[in-house]
C-alpha cells in the first residue's frame, strides 16, 4: 500500500511543482512530514541537505531519499526500501517526461504567442512563492533551535544562514563552496 501511496504523491508533485527541485522541497515536506507521516521534520531536513550534496537536481535527490526512508521507518527491509526509492524517483520524473513529450512540438511552435507568454510571466511570482516557502519551511526549531532551548545553536545557525545568503548573493561566492564551508562551520561550531 505504502508504494501506490508514495507513486502517487510524487507524481502529483511532479505534475505540480513548477519550479524546479527547490519549488518541490515544500510539496515533498508537506507530503511526506505532514500529510503522510512517514518522517518527522529533522529527517526531511537531513535528506534536504544530503540532496543538495549529492550530484543530481535536487527535487529527484529528495524524491529518491524520501522514498527510501518511508518504506525504511515503515519497517521494511532494505531491498524494499530501494523499491521504495525507485517508485518515488520514477513517480516524481514521469509528470515531466509525458509533458514534456507533449508539448515540446506546441510549444516551439506557439512560444511567442501573447497567451503563453502570459502563462509564463503568470508562473513566475508563483515560482518564487514555492522557494520562499521552501525556505521558510526549514526555518525550523529542529534546524535552527531556539534561543532558549539552545542559544548558542540558534544564533550559530541564524548566523551560518546569514553569511550563506550574503556570500552567495552579495560576494558570489561558488554555493558549492558556501555548502562545504557552512558544513565545515556547523561542525567544528555546533558539536
Amino acid at each position: 500500500m505504502i508504494f501506490l501511496q508514495l507513486f502517487i504523491t510524487f507524481f502529483q508533485i511532479g505534475l505540480f511543482g513548477f519550479g524546479g527541485g527547490y519549488g518541490m522541497l515544500s510539496l515533498i515536506q508537506g507530503e511526506v512530514v505532514h500529510h503522510w507521516g512517514w518522517m518527522n521534520t529533522q529527517e526531511f531536513t537531513d535528506i534536504v541537505a544530503i540532496s543538495q550534496m549529492t550530484p543530481g537536481p535536487i527535487g529527484i535527490n529528495s524524491a529518491t531519499y524520501c522514498g527510501y526512508t518511508a518504506v525504511h521507518n515503515a519497517g521494511m527491509g532494505d531491498a524494499m526500501a530501494m523499491l521504495g526509492s525507485l517508485t518515488a524517483t520514477f513517480a516524481l520524473v514521469l509528470p515531466s517526461f509525458i509533458l514534456m513529450i507533449l508539448i515540446s512540438k506546441m510549444f516551439l511552435k506557439y512560444m511567442k504567442h501573447p497567451t503563453v507568454q502570459s502563462i509564463f510571466a503568470g508562473l513566475r511570482p508563483a515560482v518564487v512563492g514555492l522557494l520562499a516557502a521552501a525556505t521558510l519551511l526549514l526555518c525550523t526549531p529542529e534546524n535552527f533551535s531556539t534561543p532558549k532551548e539552545n542559544p548558542w545553536q540558534f544564533w550559530i545557525s541564524v548566523l551560518l544562514f546569514l553569511a550563506t545568503f550574503i556570500g552567495t548573493k552579495v560576494f558570489k561566492v561558488n554555493p558549492i563552496k558556501m555548502i562545504v564551508m557552512a558544513g565545515f562551520a556547523g561542525l567544528l561550531l555546533l558539536y
